[in-house]
């Protein structure tokens, strides 16, 4: 018993001093640089996808193939004012997850909805502080466009999901509604 408390005053201990070494408050998420993405960052953007493992056709085509769609589609969002890529960078500057968003008029709400398309983050850097961030610029660009609401579509299998990392952050679920999709041939 002696030996598991000094194993966990050991942990904490380490805890402690990794976040007094990152000039933060124990538990607290570190600080990312949240910005716009670029198209040079889609190497890091297709680091992160393939790491995840959920896409069999990343993993069936070449690396390189995927860094050309996703620089192609960056430069699409960059072209008008109807997408926002983000990307969340550490402190050593590496590009540890990204979001986007796209901006779409309704009839029925009296702003714009912003759809948040893709969130990911690498899973060494999941609990730091990065998805919540991301999901921050979003909402405050969200506020600036007088946006009525933000949403989101996560699946339930998803650790995110599991976790209840959007209800964390302030987001609600629908129980009323349902997701249908409908695929079409390439």
């Amino acid at each position: 018993m002696n030996n598991l408390r000094r194993l966990f005053a050991l942990s904490v201990a380490y805890l402690t001093l990794a976040d007094f070494y990152q000039n933060r408050a124990p538990g607290t998420p570190m600080k990312m640089q949240i910005r716009e993405a670029q198209t040079s960052d889609a190497n890091s953007i297709t680091c992160i996808l393939r790491e995840l493992g959920w896409f069999d056709h990343l993993s069936s085509e070449a690396v390189e193939t995927t860094q050309q769609r996703i620089a192609s589609h960056l430069r699409l969002c960059r072209a008008d004012s109807s997408h926002s890529v983000y990307v969340a960078e550490n402190s050593a500057g590496d590009v540890v997850g990204y979001g986007a968003v796209h901006w779409m008029p309704t009839l029925f709400l009296a702003g714009p909805e912003g759809y948040v398309s893709e969130l990911f983050v690498k899973e060494s850097a999941r609990g730091q502080g990065a998805g919540t961030q991301l999901l921050e610029a979003m909402a405050a660009e969200a506020s600036k466009r007088g946006c009525s609401r933000l949403v989101v579509l996560n699946l339930r299998n998803r650790e995110s999901y599991q976790r209840d990392f959007y209800k964390k952050c302030g987001w609600e679920e629908r129980p009323s509604a349902v997701n249908f999709i409908r695929r079409l041939s390439s």
